[in-house]
């Protein structure tokens, strides 16, 4: 069972329960923090778990207005800074683990079925009006200069196979390598997540 689940039963049990406010409190602040938490995981997709609906939760921006900021007045007893703040909007992504040749820029088979379903999200009503930017990614074996032209051509692969093969049109995407600045699996450096195109919707 999850931290956040157990976390969730010892709650739920406590509720009729006559405990200290500042015990509850505190079991209630830590809940959200999990929840916030475990909301902005994105799971990595792999090339035979992609679809055009996963592809299509990723990066449809989130327009339900939860995380709009607006000016007010607030009447508490605390001081200023002890207003809570509003929760980051999340970042609309898809990791996805697309697969190269060693030391390639090369598409496989594979990752290019894959990529037919991702253009089909691209093209689906929920997404037809964004722009999207594809990031390369390379773990950290090599020097730095190989890791950020491998992720560079990595990325550029990606745009062009869903421009000139997909149909995606040319202006809704860019492409942009990180080298190996942005491991996903800090704890193994070599893992395959690590070696990744990341899909990011462009919203402003």
């Amino acid at each position: 069972m999850s931290r956040l689940s157990r976390l969730s039963r010892l709650i739920h049990s406590c509720s009729g329960r006559r405990l200290p406010g500042t015990v509850l409190s505190a079991a209630l602040c830590l809940f959200a923090l999990l929840c916030t938490a475990t909301r902005a995981a994105e799971p990595v997709l792999n090339e035979k778990d992609i679809n055009e609906q996963s592809v299509t939760r990723a990066l449809e921006p989130d327009e339900s207005g939860d995380n709009v900021v607006t000016r007010g007045f607030v009447l508490s007893n605390q001081p200023p800074s002890a207003a809570p703040r509003p929760a980051p909007a999340r970042k609309p992504a898809a990791q996805i683990l697309i697969t190269f040749a060693t030391n390639s820029a090369t598409l496989t088979d594979s990752a290019k079925a894959a990529l037919d379903k991702v253009a089909g999200a691209l093209q689906s009503e929920k997404l037809a009006a964004y722009r999207f930017r594809v990031e390369g990614h390379a773990d950290p074996r090599g020097s730095p200069d190989l890791n950020m032209k491998l992720s560079e051509d990595r990325a550029a692969a990606v745009v062009e196979y869903l421009t000139q093969k997909a149909g995606i049109a040319s202006e809704r995407l860019s492409s942009l390598g990180k080298g190996s600045s942005d491991p996903l699996n800090k704890r193994n450096p070599t893992a395959p997540e690590n070696r990744r195109v990341t899909i990011v919707t462009v919203t402003d």
